[in-house]
């Protein structure tokens, strides 16, 4: 085990907790793969915005690495993928530039492009819409509703990294144009309307993880997630609050 190898297995455990795996999984899964190369010790910390890691070599040499989660990204494809990578590190042992080839390849895939992620969008707004009571007029203008949504995210998220921010401004503008397109006779139920595109925004794979953390005794990191779901949920609440006060409800 030396400081590149750390580096690599460390990488794994980042870009699992980027996209979208709790907090035990994580660490759980750096700590098998390190023990893998035959480290005497091994310790690991995780929360939801960062993750250190100790290892004691049998040498007694000690080797120590951090890393700064800044912004997650769910991807649960990417997810099962370093799970498979994971398992085959820990049943191989393969050398680092082997680790970073896969990683790098993992990376890169794209499961759908980005016009199909809008449609999609568009497509679980709109049946949302449909579901809760609206008419079919009401889930086509949610559909189009939830595409620019899709947008405002991507391009917000590019120049803002703060997560509160986002989901204060994409909820205003979604809110904002649905009572603007509603004013001008498209869509009949404005509520069933944001309803469709509130459920696209809800954090709900952040508290189930929060939930899982805590029954699995992570109770710090499912403390700190939970309260980041909360906040996200009041967040979202205050962009739509905003845009019916600036524009005067329906």
């Amino acid at each position: 085990m030396n400081q590149i190898m750390l580096a690599q297995l460390l990488d794994i455990g980042e870009r699992m907790l980027i996209s979208g795996a709790e907090v035990n999984r994580v660490e759980e899964t750096i700590s098998r793969m390190v023990k893998a190369y035959g480290v005497y010790r091994v310790d690991v910390f995780t929360i939801t915005s960062s993750i250190v890691v100790t290892v004691t070599t049998e040498l007694g040499e000690m080797l120590s690495q951090t890393r700064r989660i800044l912004t997650y990204e769910t991807n649960l494809d990417k997810l099962r993928k370093l799970n498979q990578l994971a398992r085959s590190v820990v049943a191989d042992c393969p050398a680092s530039s082997d680790i970073a080839k896969q990683l790098h390849e993992i990376q890169e895939t794209e499961l759908y492009p980005s016009w199909l992620k809008l449609i999609i969008y568009g497509l679980i707004a709109g049946s949302f819409c449909i579901f809760f009571g609206g008419t079919i007029e009401d889930g086509l203008v949610a559909a189009l509703i939830g595409i620019v949504l899709k947008l405002s995210i991507s391009l917000l998220s590019k120049v803002e990294r703060n997560t509160v921010m986002v989901h204060v401004l994409s909820p205003f503008l979604i809110g904002s144009l649905a009572i603007g397109l509603n004013r001008i006779g498209l869509g009949d139920q404005i509520e069933m309307i944001l309803i469709g595109n509130i459920m696209l925004l809800i954090p709900g794979l952040s508290l189930t993880n929060s939930i899982r953390d805590i029954i699995s005794g992570d109770t710090m990191a499912g403390i700190l997630r939970m309260s980041e779901a909360v906040l996200v949920s009041l967040s979202i609440a205050i962009g739509f609050g905003l845009s019916t006060l600036m524009w005067g409800g329906w």
